[in-house]
């Protein structure tokens, strides 16, 4: 079958569309992607602004007319933390559908940690043993462990690179104050979450997902032999903080120059080094290994089973 999967994040509105049936991997087909870092039209009284909420329906209907042309059997729409968080979620959720003819379902953060945590294990399989997993979307951390499929602990921290960026490093490029303060808040947050895991857990391999993830690997991070033809790409703690001060000292426009810095992710890059580099040192991680798989695909991998 043919399979859509819509997510409207807190960085991005992302359609991936693969050819995907039981006992197989995904093949994508398309893909179109609108960024949007809602974060900038969060009000203060914690809703989405206008400004955002027609950006998101935009995008969604944009997305819609994709799928729509790429003749999907089934479309696997969902939002994640800026609309879940936001007091007006429910007008916007409307709103999208009524534009676009799209119902978005709302994962939690711990939804999110399980479904990630899915397809991180499906791609590393039966043999990596107890994976302790960390994915940094734009609005939240995802934290999961465990041995099977389904994860022992999983949990949401609200330390996305968009939200923390917006919070903590407002200036551009951000000062060596704010980078302080960002990192102090991480520490704290990230020690009530360790303590929430019954402390360092015992794991086979630590792996990151996410874009932000996959881009500081990138940048800072190496390769080396896999199983069949594919590299692994691996990201010590050690090169990621040498990287930090030099990224924080270079403006967003001009982040893109550098190896695995995209634009949709330039502005909120900083911070999710730094929120990567403390969640390794909170979890006694020296090493991650980085998964091409993330939420959608454990969305897509979740369907098909069902179909089984």
């Amino acid at each position: 079958m043919r399979l859509g999967v819509l997510d409207v994040g807190s960085n991005t509105v992302h359609l991936l569309v693969v050819d995907a049936h039981p006992g197989a991997r995904p093949i994508p087909a398309a893909s179109n992607k609108s960024v949007l870092r809602l974060m900038r039209y969060l009000d203060d009284d914690g809703s989405i602004s206008e400004e955002g909420v027609d950006a998101i329906v935009t995008a969604v209907t944009e997305a819609a007319n994709v799928a729509r042309k790429s003749g999907i059997d089934e479309m696997l729409a969902f939002a994640t933390s800026a609309i879940r968080e936001a007091t007006n979620g429910a007008e916007v959720l409307q709103r999208a559908e009524e534009a676009a003819g799209i119902r978005l379902d709302v994962l939690s953060g711990a939804d999110e940690a399980r479904i990630t945590f899915l397809a991180v294990r499906r791609w590393y399989g039966w043999s990596a043993g107890r994976v302790l997993l960390f994915d940094i979307g734009g609005g939240s951390l995802e934290i999961a462990h465990g041995g099977d499929e389904i994860p022992d602990v999983a949990s949401s921290v609200p330390l996305g690179a968009g939200r923390s960026t917006i919070r903590f490093l407002s200036d551009d490029p951000p000062s060596e104050k704010q980078v302080k303060r960002l990192r102090e808040h991480a520490r704290e947050l990230l020690e009530a979450t360790v303590e929430e895991f019954g402390g360092i857990p015992e794991s086979d391999h630590v792996v990151g997902s996410s874009k932000t993830i996959r881009s500081l690997a990138k940048l800072a991070g190496s390769t080396e032999e896999g199983v069949g033809s594919e590299e692994r790409s691996i990201l010590k703690l050690s090169h990621l903080d040498d990287w930090i001060p030099r990224l924080a000292r270079i403006p967003a426009d001009a982040r893109p120059a550098l190896p695995g810095i995209t634009e949709d992710r330039t502005f909120q890059i900083v911070a999710g080094g730094i929120v990567l580099s403390e969640t390794m040192r909170a979890f006694k991680a020296k090493t991650l290994e980085v998964s091409p798989w993330a939420l959608r695909e454990g969305l897509i991998l979740r369907r098909l089973d069902r179909l089984t």
